[in-house]
């Protein structure tokens, strides 16, 4: 009876092991062409094609993997979920700065009597950049962790070769100058201040509750003093908070400097309502440099440049608005009693749906 069963379940297993073949390939492979190039990074890529398939998440019947044309038909029927998982897999930088690709094109090729699907991608930049990493994650954990990719890439002229294992992920090639660091989070830095509307509108805040320049000084310091404390505190990730808390407090934040401008608008902000503000700002300021792939190398001068830029960015916001609520306030009292609160009632508004948003 026992040998029965045996030989019941040998034939079974025999039975299976075409289908799990056909499910899996095992030690598949794949090649890249990465060329860095000066205004796009081109990366020919190619894999397995069925393997591709399981790893995305698509269909692929055992009669089309082996047909070239039904295959290039079924999936490039699936260029959208393809660029998706690329992208969320293979991660590029520039400079440090994450970079996205496109699927330009799809076809099906024969390399050692298998097929695979040859992806073309490109990368848009705006100059070539002196530092490139590539952080590749393919097949690894959806359905091959024996999967090696063939790398060859081309930069500055020169080629390197590198093979990609699930031990080893990730490469590294050529070194950002000093001059290019600062200048590149700088600029990072006073974009994030100006394209960042909530703290925009919590500055703006701070200044109609200001009566003289000292005051302002003394507010605009404290402010920094803080966001600079958690800037490095979360990008050295020695404190961090979640996002949706962080984002959620400074539409409080906002909120409540607008109230007290509104019912309260003698009183003067005091520098530790700054402070305690900054604090949490501090955080969301850190967000997008946690984004990026900053090594030890690249860390300090990042974040003291992109604190800078902050900075920068802040100081010509006081520099500009300041000024006029001041002249408003000394000059033009009958409209600054109606210009002032509904400025302040703006705010607020945006300051609240913000906080819905975030919260909720």
């Amino acid at each position: 009876m026992r040998c029965t069963r045996l030989l019941v379940w040998i034939f079974l297993m025999l039975m299976a092991a075409p289908s799990l073949a056909s499910a899996h390939t095992n030690n598949s492979e794949g090649f890249s062409l990465i060329e860095v190039k000066n205004t796009r990074i081109d990366y020919q890529l190619q894999l397995d094609a069925v393997e591709l398939s399981h790893a995305v998440g698509f269909q692929v019947d055992e009669q089309a993997s082996a047909v070239p044309d039904k295959l290039q038909t079924i999936t490039s029927e699936n260029k959208v979920p393809i660029e998706e998982y690329l992208n969320t897999h293979i991660l590029m930088y520039a400079d440090s700065m994450p970079v996205e690709g496109t699927v330009t094109a799809i076809g099906i090729t024969t390399i050692n009597e298998k097929l695979f699907a040859d992806l073309s991608i490109s990368y848009d930049i705006k100059k070539a950049p002196e530092n490139l990493i590539v952080k590749y994650n393919v097949m690894f954990e959806e359905s091959d962790p024996s999967h090696a990719n063939m790398a060859k890439v081309i930069m500055d002229g020169k080629q390197q070769e590198f093979v990609f294992t699930y031990e080893v992920r990730e490469l590294n090639i050529g070194e950002m100058s000093p001059f290019t660091k600062i200048k590149q989070f700088f600029v990072l830095g006073l974009k994030h201040i100006f394209t960042g509307y909530d703290h925009i509108l919590f500055v703006i805040s701070l200044l109609i509750g200001a009566k003289t320049v000292r005051h302002i000084l003394s507010l605009v310091t404290a402010f920094t003093v803080a966001h600079s404390i958690t800037l490095a505190l979360a990008t050295l990730e020695i404190v961090q908070l979640p996002g949706k808390f962080v984002e959620s407090a400074i539409a409080l934040s906002i909120v409540y400097v607008a109230l007290k401008n509104i019912f309260t608008p003698e009183s003067k902000h005091a520098p530790w309502i700054a402070f305690a503000f900054g604090l949490i700002h501090g955080f969301g300021f850190a967000g997008i440099l946690s984004e990026l792939h900053l090594g030890k190398s690249h860390l300090a001068a990042a974040l003291v440049s992109f604190n800078l830029g902050i900075e920068a960015g802040q100081l010509l916001i006081v520099t500009l608005v300041f000024p006029i609520l001041l002249y408003l306030s000394k000059n033009l009292m009958r409209i600054n009693k109606w210009v002032t609160p509904s400025i302040s009632t703006a705010v607020l508004l945006f300051g609240f749906v913000w906080f819905i948003e975030r919260a909720f």
